[in-house]
Formats: C-alpha cells, sequence, structure tokens
C-alpha cells in the first residue's frame, strides 16, 4: 500500500477506536500495531491529522452537516471519519486537494464502503474549492467546544474567560521539559525558554528521545502547571513523601529530585513499570508500589502527600483534544466518588503537622474545590494553608481569593499557554 494511504488508514483506524468506540487517543495509538511501524516522518503527520481533526471537529462537523445530507451512522459510521479526516486536511493542515481527496477516496474503499466513493469525492473537492466560504464567520471557539463544557466554564469563569479558554485549546501546546537542575544550561542546549516557575518550554515538534539530555535524565516532559503541586510541598528534603496516583510520574522525579524519601503508589502495573524506567534514566529513587491508593493497606505514615487524582482531564485539551469528545459530565459525577475516597484515604496517612497537596488536571469546578470544601467539612483534622504570590513566581493571578491555586489554559497566553490545574493544600494539626 503506498504510504501516504498507509498513513491515512492508520489515521482512520484510530480515530474509529477513539469517536466511535470511546478509546482514549493515546492509548488507541499505543495498541495500534500498524502506527509503530510507520517512518518518523508519517507517524508525526498521523499524530498532526488525529490532533487537527480532533481540536476543530465542531467546525469540521459543520461544514459537513452542510454538505451531506443523510447522517454516516451504522455500518456507515467509518464513511463519517474519512469525511472528518478528509476535511481537515482541506480546510486546516494545506494539503494538496488531490491527495486529501484521492486518499479519501481509497479509504472508503479500503473500510468495506464502496457505494460511499461518490458522496467523499464531490464533498471533498466542495471543500477544496469552497473552504474558507464553508467556514465563513462561524464562531471556532463556540463551536469546538461541546455543550456541556461550554457550559460549565461559563457557570465558573464567565463567558470571556471561557473563550479564552476554548481559544486556547485551538492551538497546539508547547513542549515543557522539567530539568533535574541548571535550567539556565539546558535550556540553551535545548534552545527554549526558562519559564518562571523553572520549567523550560521550547515549540514542539520532533523526537523527544533524540533531543540532548534525554538519556541521561537531566529533564523530563511535564507542562509547567503540571509542576506546580509538588513545588507547593515546600522544602521536603529528608522528609517521606508518598505520591498518591504517581503515574506518569513526572511529580515522582520531581519530588525524588528535591531529596525527598519517595513512595509512589498508582493502580496501574504498566504505567508504574514506566515511571521506574524514568526514574532509572534520570538517576533517581523511588519505592514503587503498585495498588488502588483506597484499599492500600500500609502501616507507613508520611510527612507530606501529594494526590493528583483521577479525573476528566478538561484542564488539558490543548494535548488531548479527544478528551472533549469522549467525557460528560456524567463521567465527572463518578469521578467526585473517587476523589472523596482517596482524600480521606490521603487524610488518614498524612502525619500530625504533616502538609497534604490536592491536584487534579481538570477545569470542572466539581472535581475541583468542591473536594477540597467537602473534606475540611468531614474532617477537623485539616486546615487550608494559602499559597503565598512569592511561592508561585509570575502566576500570581493563578491564586484564588481563597489561597488555593487555579491555572488556566489562557495564563501565559503569550508564551503558549498552561494546563488547566486546581491545587488546594492543607495541613494536619497536631
Amino acid at each position: 500500500m503506498d504510504a501516504s494511504v498507509l498513513s491515512r488508514r492508520v489515521a482512520l483506524d484510530i480515530l474509529v477506536s477513539c469517536l466511535d468506540k470511546g478509546q482514549p487517543l493515546d492509548d488507541a495509538l499505543a495498541r495500534h500495531q500498524g502506527f509503530a511501524g510507520l517512518d518518523p516522518r508519517d507517524r508525526a503527520f498521523v499524530r498532526l491529522l488525529l490532533a487537527t481533526t480532533l481540536r476543530r471537529l465542531g467546525e469540521i462537523d459543520e461544514v459537513l452537516g452542510f454538505l451531506v445530507e443523510r447522517p454516516l451512522e451504522g455500518a456507515n459510521a467509518a464513511g463519517r471519519q474519512v469525511l472528518r479526516l478528509g476535511a481537515a486536511q482541506l480546510l486546516f493542515l494545506g494539503t494538496p486537494p488531490h491527495a486529501a481527496v484521492d486518499t479519501s477516496v481509497r479509504l472508503v474503499v479500503d473500510a468495506g464502503l464502496p457505494h460511499l466513493k461518490g458522496l467523499a469525492n464531490a464533498v471533498l473537492r466542495r471543500i477544496s474549492r469552497d473552504g474558507p466560504a464553508l467556514l465563513g464567520d462561524r464562531d471556532p471557539a463556540r463551536l469546538n467546544t461541546p455543550q456541556w463544557l461550554w457550559e460549565s466554564w461559563t457557570a465558573s469563569y464567565g463567558e470571556e474567560a471561557t473563550r479564552a479558554i476554548a481559544a486556547a485549546h485551538l492551538v497546539e501546546a508547547p513542549l515543557d521539559l522539567t530539568p533535574r537542575s541548571n535550567a539556565e544550561f539546558w535550556a540553551g542546549r535545548l534552545e527554549g525558554e526558562v519559564l518562571p516557575t523553572g520549567s523550560i518550554r521550547r515549540d514542539g515538534g520532533g523526537n523527544v528521545t533524540e533531543l540532548p539530555g534525554f538519556a541521561e535524565g537531566a529533564w523530563w516532559v511535564q507542562d509547567a502547571a503540571a509542576t506546580l503541586p509538588a513545588r507547593l510541598l515546600g522544602d521536603i528534603a529528608g522528609k517521606r513523601v508518598a505520591d498518591l496516583c504517581a503515574a506518569p510520574g513526572g511529580k515522582t522525579l520531581q519530588l525524588a529530585a528535591a531529596g525527598a524519601q519517595v513512595t509512589a503508589v498508582d493502580i496501574s502495573a504498566r504505567r508504574m513499570a514506566r515511571v521506574g524506567e524514568n526514574l532509572a534514566r534520570a538517576g533517581l529513587a523511588a519505592d514503587l508500589v503498585t495498588a488502588d491508593v483506597g484499599k492500600w493497606v500500609t502501616s507507613a505514615t508520611f510527612d507530606a502527600i501529594l494526590l493528583d487524582a483521577p479525573c476528566s482531564g478538561t484542564g488539558t485539551l490543548r494535548r488531548h483534544p479527544d478528551i472533549a469528545w469522549l467525557k460528560d459530565d456524567e463521567d465527572v459525577g463518578r469521578l467526585t466518588l473517587t476523589q472523596d475516597r482517596l482524600l480521606v484515604r490521603a487524610a488518614d496517612l498524612l502525619k500530625p503537622g504533616g502538609t497534604l497537596v490536592y491536584a487534579v488536571c481538570s477545569l470542572q469546578e466539581d472535581e475541583c474545590v468542591a473536594r477540597l470544601e467537602a473534606l475540611l467539612a468531614r474532617d477537623s483534622r485539616l486546615q487550608r494553608v494559602p499559597v503565598e504570590p512569592a511561592e508561585l513566581p509570575g502566576l500570581a493571578l493563578a491564586i484564588t481569593p481563597a489561597g488555593d491555586v487555579r491555572t488556566l489554559p489562557s495564563m501565559w497566553a503569550e508564551r503558549g499557554g498552561m494546563d488547566g490545574f486546581y491545587i488546594g493544600r492543607l495541613r494536619k494539626s497536631g
């Protein structure tokens, strides 16, 4: 099979797994045997095509809805994904029309839908000819944000802030790296910028494993906002610190690099194996435990605990645009039960006088301050410890009136934005 068709066939398989079968994009990429076999350039194209299709899905569907009279569903569902991929190439990636149209027609045939050849050809040729006019003056921020998210964010942050958040999600995220030390030196080697919080930011793209410093573990990939929870534990050198729900492990590496005696706990053996590999690469150590935190049996208690709880992940749509289309408010409701259970467990594992930091990469308020308030209401041993501006260089606006931290994707827009995180800090009375 021609390489251009093969790469698009892989993209189609993965998009079907994601949007029709509900599989997270990263999982679908990892599980697709053909994806790993593509050459690096084609893998990069597949990633870009899928991310663009998901990031601009609202606009794409608006245009297709105008051109396709009957929805492609049931046995024809794969044809809908073919049209989405073709439209993404023509509307947003600047793919030559003949390449986008011809390969899409091949895809519907290969997918066992030869009766859709004429439709695919006609629709995509119309988009190649009239794309800008078809998009017109539509509202990208609104169209590419599902209704449930738009309504919840507007209620929490107001429409102006919601528009800024949605606009940030349309831009590919830069690459943030956490240096083990010598940030200025590695920023120079990596042609990046040292952010006020100490992360190194560089343009995305390329193979991360080929960058200077990767092999020796001089840095690891971690969004700037994701570094903040560990920072807010303060001086942890020599202290016993638990990193609960630790995978993928960036915070575990941070804590170990700060000199803590780290116990990292996560339910996924596969993901914990990856944490171990990253620790070894960086020359750092931690005790790794594969267990459900809520059921973990241990007699240990800790001076400090970082709980980065499972959540909807809606603060990471710049990097994971599939989340917007795979999650809904019912998922958030189920997750809040897990978050409450884990917070109770974390409080019990904390020594008197110890510090607990709760974090979620979510923009949904039910997963954020509401969970912290619920814990404070049920456990009188805990008190909120407000964050001070000096603890978050360049991010004073992220500190809430209550002293918690709320980062938004629209913050640091001139630098490329950041993930949306909520962080609350508590101390246990002696």
